[in-house]
């Protein structure tokens, strides 16, 4: 393969989350170059920023960029405000930790980054399988940004559209806890709990805790995540 046939520089948007880390090593994995992108966003549980710091070192980015943006200034969010994360399980309806038209902002914020990196490659870690009902983790959002991308950045106006990568889109958590595993990496790196307790460990009862827990569990594999000694048994 000649330097011409490698694939160009691709823009992450890595949260510190167990999605995001696995979306940027299936970008790696890929042969792209990683520029990652880092949203500050005032978000309750900001462990994970320590965790993209991480994972961006481990993974041998090329440019890390983090970003602040305090959506605490809006509110509207358990994880931007003072109302309460739930740890009664994963419900049916949209949870109060949706964080209003986050990926919306992401996504634009990461396709401004990409722009200016030379990239037409953009990954996102969202899923649409073992989630929280966000609507903006939907195959049908992702589809339609990438058209709004299109029609709204010079690069898309002179032909050279972005493509917006979602490699984890239709995976179970168990399916994203065996790419994990097979991409050698260790879960620890990552943070997916919206309530770390005073000690910094992951309380286990949020449902981005109960979700990942019970995805390593159907995958017979270790999450090396250090949770709270009260964490309820999983039973969903």
């Amino acid at each position: 393969m000649t330097t011409s046939d490698l694939p160009g520089p691709a823009v992450v948007l890595l949260s510190g989350g167990l999605d995001s880390m696995v979306t940027a090593a299936i970008a790696r994995e890929r042969g792209h170059a990683l520029h990652v992108l880092t949203i500050d966003y005032g978000q309750r549980h900001v462990r994970e920023l320590q965790s993209a710091r991480a994972i961006a070192e481990k993974l041998g980015v090329e440019r890390h960029v983090e970003l602040p943006l305090d959506l605490r200034q809006f509110g509207g969010s358990a994880l931007t405000s003072d109302i309460p994360v739930p740890k009664d399980g994963v419900g049916n309806d949209i949870p109060v930790t949706y964080v209003p038209a986050r990926n919306l902002v992401f996504l634009a914020l990461t396709t401004a980054f990409a722009e200016t990196a030379a990239s037409r490659d953009i990954f996102i870690g969202v899923n649409a399988l073992d989630y929280s009902g966000y609507p903006d983790c939907r195959p049908e959002f992702i589809a339609s940004f990438a058209e709004t991308a299109r029609l709204g950045t010079k690069q898309g106006v002179e032909g050279a559209p972005f493509a917006i990568h979602a490699p984890l889109q239709h995976m179970s958590k168990a399916d994203i806890a065996r790419e994990c595993h097979r991409l050698g990496l260790d879960p620890a790196w990552s943070w997916s709990c919206y309530d770390p307790t005073a000690e910094g460990l992951a309380c286990g009862a949020c449902d981005s805790c109960r979700l990942r827990r019970k995805g390593f569990a159907e995958a017979g594999l270790v999450d090396t995540t250090p949770y709270s000694k009260d964490a309820p048994e999983l039973t969903e």
